[in-house]
């Protein structure tokens, strides 16, 4: 075969005669066909997932149930991560930190928000429980993994390229969960259920795990019911020492002679950086996650199957964090005598200091945060085909998915510490800094007085889709084409902050700083072990409040008045997207493939706020946060701006499989790819910053949401050849490119705005200004070119018939055109596991490893984790074909997950969350 200069026009080419007859391809592999739910294990479901991706025309990689209810792993993101090119992180975003579940996605090298998640085949909306992955920076489009149960999962399939009748979404690929349908089961009943329980040794807690199926089919076969539900609570706990603010020079506050006149006559120079603040943080939270699936199925002969499922899942997720704070940012600009410092030369950063005070000073800040947090998902979608004849078989699905992120309340108190010592010494991002507050046990110094009371209420984040689909597919077998296949979709998807946000201050009615949180409410104590594994030298023994006393402190001394509306933490999305596409299968001696085209019409309509004090203008409120210095008084509030833009895209693909061998099979992909933007990062208010030239001819500066950003359009390329030398075994290697036209970054939209022209002394946003139209450099997100070039290697195994052994690598170079790192960028990551099974007993181990991860941008620095091995394990009992046990152990290594910002030697934080055992008997009839 020869290999033209210009796929991509050639595949266009191709794909556009086929629509007259000329031959196009169509991937061959059908979801809905599933094999009979007959035999079990993990042999089994080894060979079944081989079975998929072996006979496949595109390049994809399957994770198959041993049994019903029963993955790989109690987490479907752990079953993933055995396969080559997929990452998955602890926490969507850098602002969380890092839990003990996996829960976003990622493939090839690439942030999760660029890796479509689908659910039998559709979309599926998303709902979020931390309240800065519900409204902060970098709200994306990836799925909470966290929010679906292994238990309803018959495979996960991982497409690695994409075909024309794909849905559009996923630049780096697509996860798509299978589950099972009512006709599926062999028995005309069938009763599975699971009663177990899982321990948690950090948090020292047992909690209930409950699951049911039940599936019916009449006896000519032609309709069943299938109906699923789940019950499952676990307590989390994570020790951590956090350290904010200091990974930069735009970030970190330098030593002045003006601010900091006793360092300087310490002898640390001017212009020295140091760390601002650096906190012992435990992190509670029980999770309860409900819900379940109901499933119809009509199949009155073999032409016609329809099929209606209901799906839900909620979890909530109340968690209390307390952070007790050494602020170097207050102690050195509070005449301290400062000994044994150190500056680290590389960076110029101040790594350790004493401080000691003449008189009793504020040097500490206790932050007090307890929240009422859930999230949810749920759709319901009618699929069905049709064969009309022979040669036509027509084929749709139309649905709803509504997901749902909430934080209804943040209970938050920040008290003061006063201490007459402190002192700091970091020791690098692979163990915690040492610290000290007025070198006495932290029991012993609760906070004496009131600093703030902040936090966001009323928070409520809204995920909708709408779709509706037809296919048709025609069989053809003219030549080497088997079939051409056309369909159409619709869409329409808002994400949006539902009602308004309202951050809570000080109500100086009742007036907290005359009244703090008295010492008698710090009634309960960090634990023991509080740290171990995380270093030393940092405070322990911390006493806090319970979260009701936390709570009816605020309902006293905390204003949630519609005042305080936080409007720039609002924000609107709707989409309505338009897709066709024409697709045919090709297939000739020893080789098959697909060729074809989609085209896609989107529509976006974006919220942008802006401040102002005019109260006629479209969609004003009043906010008490719109105000700026000197006399904060104006803007008194903001109004509405929505941007509309349209955009095609012409989505050709490519895929060829052949068969060098009756063992071998090589791959090649090419397919154009797209993603939309993440929902902030188009959706933020515009704010600028003071203006004080009449003339309009400086550039002032500012930041602000882009709703004119790209999507992020990629070309990619994939090769892969596999050996299929045994049964249930397979080696492999592949190479990958995506040549990325518009990732979306950090970076200055030069921009021209109207602002008001600020008299010297005057008040910015007063009416009365002079009003100019200027040149702003604003701080927001654009399009730059990226690439991710990568190599795959995979092997799997038997060994001696009951014992089996499986590999894989993966290296992706992950890089935008300036050479920075891609968020989610992982470069090495690689997973080794081996399993022994007979009739009976089972057992699996498994290890996995991610290199540095860069997670984006968090509090003005970018955000890494290190790079972090998992250990996990399980063991199986079959007693009989009715009653089988289980124990599943979750990082059983214990992993410490290390943080750092923009300097690999400076750390921003460390975590340790502790082993998950989960002990579960299966009953199945």
């Amino acid at each position: 075969m020869k290999v033209k200069q210009t796929p991509i026009s050639q595949a266009v080419f191709i794909a556009l005669l086929g629509a007259s007859g000329v031959a196009l391809a169509q991937q061959a592999q059908a979801p809905q066909q599933l094999d009979t739910v007959t035999v079990t294990g993990i042999r089994a479901s080894q060979e079944k997932s081989l079975s998929v991706k072996r006979n496949a025309d595109t390049h994809i990689d399957v994770i198959s149930a041993e049994d019903i209810g029963k993955m790989p792993d109690k987490n479907v993101a752990d079953s993933l991560a055995r396969i080559p090119g997929v990452t998955i992180l602890n926490s969507p975003s850098g602002g969380s930190g890092g839990f003990d579940e996996r829960d976003r996605v990622g493939l090839r090298g690439t942030n999760p928000s660029l890796t479509q998640t689908l659910l039998d085949g559709h979309s599926v909306a998303n709902g979020d429980w931390f309240v800065l992955d519900q409204t902060g920076a970098g709200v994306g489009r990836s799925v909470s993994f966290s929010l679906l149960p292994s238990e309803l999962v018959s495979r996960v399939e991982v497409h690695k390229n994409a075909s024309a009748s794909d849905i559009e979404g996923g630049t780096a690929g697509a996860v798509n969960i299978i589950t099972r349908k009512p006709l599926d089961f062999a028995k005309t009943l069938t009763f599975e259920a699971s009663v177990g329980a899982v321990y948690a040794d950090l948090a020292k807690k047992t909690d209930p795990q409950l699951s049911a199926l039940l599936a019916w089919k009449n006896e000519s076969k032609t309709f069943g019911v299938l109906v699923q539900a789940f019950d499952e609570k676990r307590h989390l706990r994570r020790d951590g020492v956090e350290t904010f603010a200091h990974d930069g020079a735009l970030s970190l506050t330098p030593v002045t002679a003006a601010t900091n006149p006793a360092a300087v006559a310490a002898g640390i120079p001017a212009g020295t950086l140091f760390p601002n603040l650096m906190g012992s943080a435990l992190f509670t939270q029980e999770r309860e996650r409900k819900g379940g699936v109901i499933s119809a199925q009509f199949k009155p002969n073999n032409d016609v199957d329809l099929t209606l499922t209901g799906f839900s899942s909620k979890m909530d997720a109340d968690n209390y964090n307390r952070n007790y704070m050494l602020s170097n940012q207050w102690a050195l600009s509070r005449s301290p005598s400062i000994t044994n410092f150190s500056i680290d030369p590389a960076t110029n950063i101040l790594t350790s200091a004493n401080y000691t005070f003449a008189t009793p000073t504020i040097i500490g800040v206790y932050d007090l945060i307890s929240r009422k947090a859930s999230a949810e998902t749920n759709f319901i979608n009618l699929e069905g085909s049709f064969k009309v004849s022979d040669a036509l078989k027509l084929s749709g699905n139309a649905g709803t998915s509504r997901g749902k992120g909430k934080t209804l309340s943040q209970d938050v108190y920040e008290g003061d510490i006063t201490a007459s010592s402190g002192g700091f010494q970091l020791k690098g991002s692979g163990e915690a800094p040492a610290f000290n507050i007025g070198n006495a046990n932290a029991s012993a110094l609760k906070p004496s007085g009131t600093d703030w009371i902040f936090g966001d209420q009323n928070v409520v984040v809204q995920d909708k889709d709408t779709w509706a689909q037809l296919d048709a597919e025609y069989t053809l077998d003219a030549g080497m084409l088997r079939s051409l296949k056309f369909g159409l979709r619709g869409s329409k998807h808002d994400r949006y902050t539902d009602g308004p946000i309202v951050n809570q201050g000080p109500n100086w009615g009742t007036d907290p700083f005359a009244n703090p949180l008295p010492a008698s409410a710090y009634t309960e104590t960090y634990p023991g072990n509080f740290g171990s594994g995380l270093g030393g030298g940092f405070p322990t023994g911390i006493s806090y409040p319970t979260a009701e006393a936390l709570a009816a402190y605020n309902a006293k001394y905390a204003n949630r008045d519609i005042s305080r509306r936080m409007v720039t933490h609002e924000y609107s999305v709707k989409e309505k997207t338009t897709a066709g596409y024409v697709q045919g299968n090709l297939e000739g001696q020893g080789w098959s493939g697909n060729v074809g085209l989609r085209l896609v019409r989107t529509k976006s309509s974006t919220l942008v706020w802006v401040p102002t004090s005019d109260k006629t203008l479209p969609g004003y409120v009043p906010s008490a946060f719109a105000a700026v210095g000197p006399n904060w008084t104006d803007p008194t509030g903001y109004y509405q701006t929505f941007h509309d833009r349209s955009y095609t895209d012409a989505l050709p693909s490519a895929s060829l499989r052949i068969d060098v061998t009756p063992k071998v099979v090589a791959r090649l992909s090419l397919s154009r790819t797209l993603t939309r933007p993440d929902y902030t990062a188009l959706s933020a208010a515009q704010l600028l910053g003071g203006y004080s030239d009449p003339t309009g001819k400086a550039v002032g500066t500012g930041t602000s949401g882009n709703p004119d950003l790209d999507p992020i359009r990629s070309t990619n390329f994939d090769a892969n050849i596999e050996w299929y030398f045994a049964p249930r075994a397979f080696v492999s290697m592949g190479a990958f490119h995506m040549n990325i036209g518009s990732y979306i970054t950090d970076g200055i939209q030069r921009v021209i705005a109207s602002t008001d022209v600020t008299p010297a002394g005057g008040q910015q946003g007063s009416p009365t200004n002079q009003r100019v139209t200027a040149p702003f450099d604003l701080t927001t997100q654009i399009n730059r070119k990226a690439s991710v070039t990568g190599l795959e290697f995979a092997f799997e195994t038997p060994v001696y018939n009951n014992f089996g052994i499986g590999a894989n690598y993966t290296y992706a170079d992950a890089h935008d055109v300036t050479g920075h790192v891609l968020r989610g960028a992982v470069k090495h990551s690689a997973n080794l596991n081996g399993f022994f099974e007979n009739d009976q007993f089972s057992a699996r181990l498994n290890y996995g490893y991610n290199s540095d991860n860069f997670l984006g941008r968090d509090r003005g620095t970018d955000y890494f984790q290190r790079g972090v091995g998992v250990l996990s394990a399980s063991l199986g009992y079959k007693l009989n074909d009715h009653f089988a046990f289980s124990l599943d152990a979750q990082n059983l290594n214990d992993p410490i997950l290390k943080y750092y910002g923009d300097f690999k030697s400076e750390p921003r934080a460390i975590y340790r969350n502790g082993r998950q055992f989960y002990l579960t008997a299966r009953i199945k009839y």
